[in-house]
């Protein structure tokens, strides 16, 4: 349809004998977007929903953790072959998350969380009774690779249907999910199994794994901003994830979860090489009790999320790694209870950082957020991985004073690259 400028309505044909007329095309008429608004019954729905999603995906994942010592009796194994029962969940669930994105396309947001979720539970019930180690590795792998399509996509969902001065709040919550889930899994099955065995305990956080995907199910309300993709384009994504390197400030956010996430793992993988020696001789049940610095982690991805809401991220995001560099400086002193105090201040900063940074990294993405999340979740996974393994040669090489050496470099280059990214969005 076209409209003449004195609002006389004419067909194509007629143009050339009616030059008087200024023709416009009349623009379609653009849906506006339907925010889930803070202080809402349906916000609030969502939140929870994606806390639930937050618990189990880290509960499932981590909950072998503790019972690491007991595969090792019980299967024969040695204790490096008993950490597969977390490294291949890990790995595979890296590997699914560069992918969870694009399926998510087609299938939709809500469906694929909830699948992942409901897989990943079954999926640790099987294990609690796995006849043979082979078999449990098996469904640990295939447990990783179905909560690969958990986080990403859960962040996209964020990004996607909450109101922008609302979504730092909801970030931090979902990501104090993942905080208390990691914590819970590893109390829970490491206190079942002191008690009775490794199966019931497994069995357990496997039912709350399914309790807490039935709650997502129903809590979570339907995409309104998301329409489907037909089909599966390969050219389409790779264009979206290739793309995403065009926006200068993303990869300095996928940079930063990288070494936030290194250094975080790397205190929690030697911090207890050190305490279990003299002076200090904890034993693996005190030793335990440092996972409830989670705790403070919890409470700190919350804040963050609000303050950046309220104050801006870009002044949480570099306040959140200082804050880190601070706890690993503090960790160089001999007193056991400043030690402690330090391992807490790492894990306040991490958190404050990681749910600032996954909130920019949806603010910022310029379309295909989908994308943009699993690339940021790859970079935080593979620093897990990579810099968690590289802290060890520190550890051989000088002790814990060269592993706290190697955290301060990551956190020194991860605190230019936030005022880096500040910098960059600004323009």
């Amino acid at each position: 349809m076209f409209r003449a400028a004195e609002k006389q309505e004419i067909t194509a044909s007629e143009v050339p004998s009616r030059p008087e007329l200024t023709l416009v095309r009349s623009a379609p008429a653009v849906e506006p977007r339907q925010y889930l608004t803070r202080g809402t019954p349906a916000f609030r729905r969502a939140t929870i929903a994606l806390f639930l999603s937050g618990f189990a995906t880290f509960s499932l994942l981590y909950c072998v953790q503790p019972l690491m010592p007991i595969f090792s009796q019980d299967f024969g194994v040695t204790p490096a072959a008993s950490s597969l029962s977390l490294s291949l969940s890990t790995g595979f669930l890296a590997f699914a998350i560069f992918g969870a994105a694009a399926v998510s396309e087609s299938l939709g947001r809500r469906s694929l969380m909830f699948i992942s979720l409901l897989g990943a539970a079954l999926c640790t019930l099987v294990c609690s009774v796995s006849p043979n180690w082979h078999v449990l590795l098996v469904f640990r792998a295939l447990e990783g690779f179905l909560l690969g399509g958990v986080p990403a996509v859960a962040m996209t969902y964020l990004a996607e249907e909450i109101e922008p001065r609302g979504l730092g709040g909801a970030m931090g919550l979902y990501i104090a999910g993942n905080a208390f889930g990691g914590m819970a899994g590893r109390v829970v099955t490491g206190t079942i199994a002191e008690f009775f065995s490794w199966r019931p305990a497994l069995a357990a956080v496997g039912i709350l794994g399914l309790i807490a995907a039935t709650g997502f199910l129903y809590l979570l309300p339907p995409s309104r901003n998301f329409t489907p993709r037909k089909g599966f384009d390969i050219a389409f994504h790779v264009k979206a994830w290739s793309g995403h390197f065009g926006n200068p400030a993303l990869p300095l956010l996928f940079a930063i979860g990288f070494l936030v996430m290194g250094s975080f793992v790397t205190v929690y993988n030697y911090a207890g090489f050190r305490l279990v020696a003299a002076p200090y001789n904890l034993s693996q049940t005190e030793l335990g009790l440092i996972f409830t610095a989670y705790l403070f982690g919890i409470v700190a991805s919350w804040a963050a999320g609000l303050l950046g809401d309220r104050i801006g991220h870009f002044v949480v995001l570099p306040a959140g790694v200082l804050i880190a560099a601070l706890g690993a400086a503090v960790t160089l002193a001999t007193s056991l209870p400043l030690i402690i105090l330090g391992i807490v201040l790492v894990t306040i900063g991490f958190f404050m950082t990681h749910s600032v940074a996954s909130a920019l990294v949806g603010r910022l993405a310029r379309g295909a957020k989908g994308h943009a999340s699993s690339l940021y979740l790859l970079a935080y996974y593979l620093g897990s991985s990579i810099a968690g393994s590289l802290g060890g040669y520190f550890w051989l090489a000088d002790g814990w004073n060269a592993v706290i050496a190697f955290i301060l470099i990551m956190l020194a280059i991860c605190l230019v690259s936030a005022f880096a990214v500040a910098r960059l969005a600004r323009r």
